[in-house]
């Protein structure tokens, strides 16, 4: 019994990877709780008092991505954990050998879909906020508006792919989620405002900022990005490099 043929151009095993996603139900899971969680906050708070003297606008309308990049840094973390289950992972690598090649192309099928349903959510976000801001948000230009949606895109994508290189990193979806949630909710919620301004360099303090309308500190809202980009190429270089070189 002849062997199945190894890929040699990076499309076809894109192409399985993205099958991967659309066929298991708790990726798609993920993805929709993303969507569902993200907008349904930021409604709320677009119906919530607006007397804070700090009030921001954009990032009150934005505001559901606090509680849905838990639904994209799970997406991530599973879609590569999902590999460690009953053998998959040696089934993947024996259909494609080349394991950098392979944890590339999963890290671009997560990146893709992350990316797509994180500028459609975050867009829809905006929109109902805005409807429950009303004169509130009247103030923010078209400028504005495009760099939140197009930056909260990105940043959930960044978040998703720093969970993946995690996982792979620790070959455990739940060691990396037992890592990054408590430090996305403790760290950052409470360490953080102590801590001072170190704490802007944290992944998701550094990424959030492109969604303020004006922000004081170090940081302005693409240099943020790059630095939540910078966390990510790490996990992902740390889980490249895991997977390497151990077993499968």
């Amino acid at each position: 019994m002849s062997s199945p043929p190894v890929p040699r151009s990076f499309a076809p095993v894109l192409r399985s990877e993205w099958l991967k996603i659309r066929t298991l139900r708790s990726l798609l899971g993920a993805l929709l709780a993303l969507f569902a969680a993200t907008t349904a906050f930021s409604a709320i708070a677009g119906v919530s008092e607006t007397s804070d003297p700090e009030f921001d606008p954009l990032f009150m309308a934005l505001s559901g991505v606090a509680p849905g990049q838990i639904a994209a840094i799970s997406f991530g973390a599973m879609a590569v954990s999902s590999e460690f289950h009953g053998g998959g992972l040696r089934l993947s690598l024996a259909a494609v050998p080349r394991r950098g090649r392979w944890f590339a192309a999963k890290a671009t099928a997560i990146a893709v879909a992350t990316l797509v349903i994180g500028l459609v959510t975050a867009f829809a976000a905006l929109v109902v906020a805005r409807a429950g801001l009303g004169e509130a948000a009247s103030g923010l230009s078209t400028g504005e508006q495009v760099r939140g949606v197009v930056g909260c895109g990105i940043y959930l994508t960044l978040m998703a792919l720093l969970a993946a290189g995690l996982a792979a990193a620790l070959r455990s979806g739940v060691a990396a989620l037992s890592l990054l949630i408590p430090f996305i909710l403790v760290v950052s919620f409470v360490i953080g405002d102590v801590a001072g301004g170190a704490t802007d360099f944290m992944p998701d303090r550094a990424g959030q900022i492109v969604l303020y309308e004006t922000h004081d500190g170090p940081l302005g809202p693409w240099t943020g990005l790059a630095v939540t980009a910078a966390w990510a190429a790490a996990a992902l270089a740390a889980g490249a490099w895991s997977l390497c070189r151990r077993d499968a």
